[in-house]
Order: C-alpha cells, then structure tokens, then sequence
C-alpha cells in the first residue's frame, strides 16, 4: 500500500491530447506511486500523442484517425506499446480490465459509445465528457447501477457537488446551484452579441479549455449540459437545479439541504484539482495547485444569467423536460452550431437559432423510445440537417 492507504490505480484516458486528458497526465506525473497509464487514446493529434506514448509508457495507444495509425506506429516501434485505431479499438480498450479508471475526455457525441463500454465492463468512469449524460442520461444511469460501474464526475461544478454530498446520503438535496463565469461576453449588450467573432469568443476570462467548450461557455450551452448532467448524476429535478453568474470562478457549486443549510466547494479556477480528486477518490493528493487566498473571497458576486440575450440555457431546460430524445437534438444541432460558427460560416446568435430550429423540427420524435442505435441514427440526421441550416 502507497501514502494514505491508495493503491496504485491503471488510467485509461480518452481524450488524451485535449485539455482535460493533457491535465491529467500532469497529474499523474505528479504521482508515479499512485498512478500509472494503461491506454492513451486521441482523435488525430499524432505529434502529441506519440510524445506522451513515450513518456508514460502505456501498454496501449489508439488513434482515432485511421490516416495517422502508420505514422504514430513507426515512431513507437521501438517500444513495447500496442498501437491500434478505428472505432472499434477504443471502444475495445474503455473496456479493458487492465485500467481500474476510465476517463472519459473525448469531446462530443463520441465520448458515448466508449462510456457504454466502460460501464457495461464494471470500470470506475472518470466522467469528463458532458454529452453522455446530456445525450443518455437516464439510460447510462441505469446502465451504470446494473453493471455497478462506478461514475465520479470531473467537471468542476458536478465535481464540486459531488465533494459537498459525501458524508450526505441520508439528507434530502432541496437544491443545486450551478455557478457560471458568465464567458467572456457576459457585459456585452445584446446589439452587439450578432457581431462578435470567433476569435473573441474563444478568450475565456476564466479557465483554460478546448475550442468546443469555450465556445459553449461564452453561449451558456455547456452550463445548460451542466444542468442535464445533474439531474442524471444527482437525481434531482430540473427545476431543483439553478444556475447563477459567478465570475470569480471560485465557488464552483453548491448544494442546500432542507434544514437550510448551504454548502459549497471553493477554489481556483484550475481544472488539474477535480481531475485528481476524480483519480484518488476518495483520496486527496497535491496538484500544484494553491488554495485561494483569503483576500480572493473578499468580493465574490452572484448574478441571474441573461436568459434572453443567451437563449442556449433556456434550450437545454425545454430539452430535459420534454424528455425522450430532445436532450439529444439539442446536442447534436449544438455541435453542428459551433462548428459553423467557428468557420465563420454563422453569426454567434445564429447557435441559438440552429438549435431551436432542430429542436422544433425533430420534436416529434422525443417520445420515441431510447436505445442506443435510436440515439445513433437521430443525431446522424440532425447533425445532417444542422449542417444544411440557412439563417433567415
């Protein structure tokens, strides 16, 4: 046994050249007593993942990008690493007994069907990717209690209501709320919210994160995911769930209890001290990361989110209580949305828009009963159509 009675625990990461699985491993190098690297998956940044191949000596690497397999191969033929790729390959490796954790980090509907697989092998999920519970909520739930897969979340706010609620599991939750930085357009008046650029809305005033989920703050969509995913990992309804501006980023959430108290987890904006927390659950280890100071709380501030100049937030509401497949409509035409946008192929207003659009032209269909080729088909043709949208 290691420091603080942890044993040495195998990580799988999927995901790992984007911001959270990049973090990670800095965890893990913090920690080579406590952690060790069983697989590494990424998409297609092959320079980086051949880079982290060689320093943490995984059994396996799998790139996504089947065009990359020969050049990531031939640089890591002289160490003893699987290399694979496909489709297939990650999913096989989520599954793997090998890893006692599976953080699942790979953005979008593609994080999916790898979390089915590590769940349905009994794996403890790291869960990083927002679009499993907001796609799948209720079926990864129920997935999750049947293969008793146990998932801790990595998002700083579930993360941080998740470290408020153990210790609770016999007291009643009457409320969460979830806290926002606001992103970086938070003082724009809404005349100007048509004009702004990609380039603008990817400075976050607060965190560090990849393109897709920075474009997501500064829409209030991923805090409308945050919201999904909390009613799935907490079993709360919606309406028991609020969402408030905080843009100090320190309180990151917090939970009231029906004797009236209120309880909070605070800290620096770093995403380094919910992945680690997530890894040595239920232990706590050093990140490198200070506390925040005193004189950092002296101010903190709470605002009501300007719903009606950032209608994504209000979307994802209407999503969760029509229930069935909405959430998954809302997903899909997201991605589609800020892919556009970010190729400057749609207005910043216009996300809202695309999603709205989808969710009334495929609202139909939100009764439909859910399985996983449901989702798969259903978010093949709204991402078909999101794509082929022209704004009015």
């Amino acid at each position: 046994m290691t420091q603080g009675n942890q044993r040495k625990r195998s990580i799988t990461i999927l995901g790992s050249t984007g911001s959270i699985g990049t973090q990670a491993l800095d965890i893990i190098n913090r920690h080579p007593d406590l952690f060790e690297v069983y697989a590494l998956v990424a998409n297609r940044n092959s320079d980086l993942l051949i880079s982290q191949a060689r320093a943490f000596s995984p059994a396996v690497v799998v790139i996504a990008d089947e065009s990359c397999y020969l050049e990531v191969k031939d640089a890591l033929k002289d160490l003893p690493i699987h290399v694979w790729t496909g489709k297939d390959s990650i999913t096989g490796v989520a599954a793997s007994q090998e890893a006692d954790i599976v953080l699942t980090a790979m953005v979008g509907f593609a994080g999916l069907e790898p979390t089915i697989a590590a769940i349905k092998a009994g794996r403890t999920i790291a869960l990083a990717n927002k679009e499993t519970l907001v796609v799948a909520g209720e079926m990864i739930t129920a997935m999750a209690s049947q293969y008793n897969a146990c998932i801790i979340p990595v998002d700083s706010e579930h993360s941080a209501i998740f470290q408020c609620l153990v210790g609770e599991s016999c007291n009643k939750i009457s409320k969460l709320i979830l806290t926002a930085s606001g992103g970086p357009f938070i003082d724009i008046p809404a005349s100007e919210l048509k004009n702004v650029r990609p380039e603008q809305a990817l400075k976050h005033p607060n965190w560090k994160m990849g393109n897709k989920v920075t474009i997501d703050s500064a829409s209030l969509m991923n805090k409308g995911f945050e919201m999904i995913e909390a009613r799935w990992l907490f079993d709360v309804n919606p309406s028991d769930i609020e969402v408030f501006i905080h843009r100090q980023s320190i309180i990151h959430s917090m939970v009231a209890f029906e004797d009236g108290s209120l309880k909070a987890q605070l800290g620096l904006p770093d995403m380094r001290v919910p992945i680690a927390y997530a890894l040595s659950f239920p232990y706590r280890k050093p990140t490198g990361v200070q506390a925040p100071s005193i004189q950092a709380m002296s101010s903190l501030s709470f605002e009501a989110p300007r719903t009606e100049d950032f209608p994504n937030l209000s979307l994802a509401y209407r999503s969760i209580e029509a229930g069935g497949v909405a959430p998954c409509i809302l997903n899909a035409a997201n991605e589609i949305a800020v892919e556009r946008f970010l190729n400057h192929e749609i207005g910043f207003m216009d996300i809202s828009h695309l999603i709205e659009t989808m969710l009334n032209k495929y609202s139909s269909n939100c009764a439909n009963p859910l399985s996983l080729d449901d989702l798969i088909s259903l978010n093949k043709d709204v991402r078909h159509s999101a794509s082929l949208w022209l704004k009015h």
